[in-house]
């Protein structure tokens, strides 16, 4: 018996199960919330979304747990010293969708869509001249398998494309940085800049007001990454002055966005409601029922999160 545990709605919650029971038939899947005192002591796995930790720690055999969603931060964060391992969501169905969003938000920007969204209320017929996509330069933030994903379809579709990753890397027609140096380098010379990287320690807050100022004037932030990499703050100085030209952003300190944040009517920010990659339910349910078939047959845990790097 697999226990899913997690902070969803009920509608959510019954979806998973089903598509997951569907996907291995020989296991049975139930929502937390139905198993018995013995049966809590018995299981050794879980299936997580955002799951409740004390709900974890009522599972006192545990030896792993599937995550459902790429992002394992918040788990990270409230069991730090987890004496089961985690293993996050690795999709590639999760990584075309990011990579799709990517070029989307990307066009967007490029074409100057915002600018013609004030224009059109402002009763303004004003074309501007436009920038051919290989001068427009693109700074990819993590390249790791969303990154990855995203500055290649970038490249596929004409731009000039750079990547900072925590070490080295190599993408073919990716400028690649690392290090520190190596994000000022990348940050200088971004005229749109695509946030991809995991909320840790070291990435919490990264783009503070010194390395926003590094980014050329005009440039426009894309942040499909976690909330807290980004100060806030300093995002909003930047935009208020008029130095950055645009931010679109799908995820939050605090989500959903409190209804008073400034962000909401922000004439140059695009608010999205944490949508640029959900989980597909049907191939996350048929990469866990792998997994778990493996882990089953050989007892092997898939690779697991860092808890010391926190993904």
């Amino acid at each position: 018996m697999i226990p899913f545990v997690g902070r969803v709605s009920s509608e959510e919650q019954d979806l998973w199960i089903k598509t997951l029971s569907t996907a291995m038939p020989n296991e049975t899947v139930v929502s937390f919330s139905d198993l018995s005192h013995e049966q809590k002591h018995q299981c050794e796995l879980a299936i997580v979304a955002n799951p409740d930790p004390e709900d974890l720690v009522a599972l006192p055999s545990l030896k792993w747990v599937h995550g459902l969603w790429a992002g394992v931060e918040r788990m990270v964060h409230e069991l730090p010293e987890a004496s089961f391992s985690i293993v996050r969501l690795v999709d590639p169905n999760l990584a075309s969708t990011m990579s799709e969003a990517v070029l989307a938000w990307t066009l967007y920007l490029h074409r100057e869509m915002p600018t013609y969204a004030r224009q059109q209320k402002a009763l303004s017929w004003l074309p501007h001249p436009m920038v051919s996509a290989k001068n427009r330069r693109l700074g990819v933030l993590g390249l790791g398998a969303l990154g990855r994903a995203s500055a290649e379809r970038l490249v596929e579709n004409g731009f000039s494309v750079a990547g900072w990753s925590r070490t080295p890397k190599h993408l073919d027609g990716v400028e690649c940085f690392s290090g520190e140096q190596g994000l000022r380098l990348m940050l200088q010379q971004s005229d749109i800049l695509v946030c991809l990287l995991p909320l840790t320690k070291q990435t919490q807050g990264l783009l503070n007001a010194t390395r926003l100022a590094l980014l050329p004037d005009h440039a426009s932030l894309i942040n499909f990454a976690r909330g807290a990499v980004v100060d806030d703050a300093a995002l909003l100085a930047e935009l208020d002055s008029g130095r950055l030209k645009h931010a679109v952003l799908d995820v939050f300190v605090t989500e959903p966005l409190p209804l008073n944040h400034t962000f909401w009517q922000h004439e140059s920010v695009t608010v999205l409601p944490h949508i640029s990659a959900p989980s597909n339910p049907q191939s996350a349910s048929e990469i866990v029922a792998s997994n778990i078939a493996h882990y089953r047959e050989t007892g092997d845990i898939p690779t697991s999160v860092d808890l010391t790097r926190g993904y």
